[in-house]
């Protein structure tokens, strides 16, 4: 499948969409502390999403081949879930960390970004582990420019998450994005520089790094989506929607509240 090159006015829409996705997370910020359980962070963004942007939540009801249809609005990853975690009656307990990822869909198009957060105070491996894959999704992302390659991201990911410790989940990647939920390319969180498809200006895609405390394994659970540590370790996971821009890139999930980026190393 070929890499859909956006126009100025797909652009756009991508900007604007990808600013609602941010917004969702500015708004739950403040509910995420102990005691609230995920289903009910689930149903606030739910009703953000629906009632206050006029946006729709692309994961509920979203069947890619093999699945059944997604059953919540948002992902809530918690501890040692990787990805895709449902909402449900967990209560949310001190000293947790949890991923929440939103995509929503404005005027046709997507907007797709997570964040982790703390519940309440983090063990000092926690707070590294997100800090550490928070550097990671940013060297990913000044990775990011014209005639560079797709391998280039993965490698300043993998090299720089493996040289503090910590594995790369290699199962799951980011994805083009646009009127699709997910377009081409494929975007591997690993791999060698200068290797893979080369960018031009107008691609637009998410860079996510999972990325785990332990070993890099991982299994499926029973219900289809969540998505765990074989080894029961934590797992961090950072997504921002990425535009390849004429002399670099623009981050277009962003927001007032958005965490600011690492400095350049």
């Amino acid at each position: 499948m070929a890499v859909h090159i956006k126009t100025p006015a797909a652009i756009e829409k991508m900007r604007f969409a990808g600013r609602l996705a941010s917004e969702v997370l500015d708004f739950i910020t403040p509910h995420v502390r102990p005691g609230i359980s995920t289903e009910e962070l689930d149903a606030l963004c739910h009703d953000y999403m629906y009632k206050v942007q006029d946006s729709i939540a692309a994961p509920l009801n979203y069947t890619p081949p093999g699945y059944t249809p997604y059953p919540k609005s948002i992902c809530t990853s918690v501890n040692h879930v990787v990805c895709h975690g449902v909402p449900g009656e967990r209560k949310l307990k001190e000293g947790d960390i949890v991923n929440l990822d939103i995509t929503v869909i404005k005027d046709g198009f997507h907007g797709d970004t997570s964040r982790m957060f703390y519940v309440g105070a983090p063990s000092i491996q926690a707070k590294r582990l997100c800090e550490i894959t928070y550097e990671c999704m940013w060297r990913g992302i000044r990775a990011v420019r014209p005639e560079a390659f797709l391998g280039d991201i993965g490698h300043a990911i993998q090299s720089f998450a493996e040289a503090q410790g910590f594995s790369v989940v290699r199962e799951f990647c980011g994805h083009g994005i646009g009127e699709r939920f997910h377009e081409e390319p494929q975007v591997l969180h690993y791999g060698r520089p200068r290797t893979g498809l080369k960018l031009q200006a107008g691609m637009i895609f998410t860079i996510e790094p999972m990325i785990n405390a332990g070993k890099p394994g991982i299994k499926q659970l029973a219900d289809g989506w969540t998505v765990v540590t074989k080894d029961h370790s934590l797992s961090a996971q950072w997504e921002h929607t990425v535009l390849v821009t004429a002399d670099g890139a623009e981050v277009l999930t962003v927001s007032a509240g958005a965490p600011a980026p690492t400095p350049a190393i």
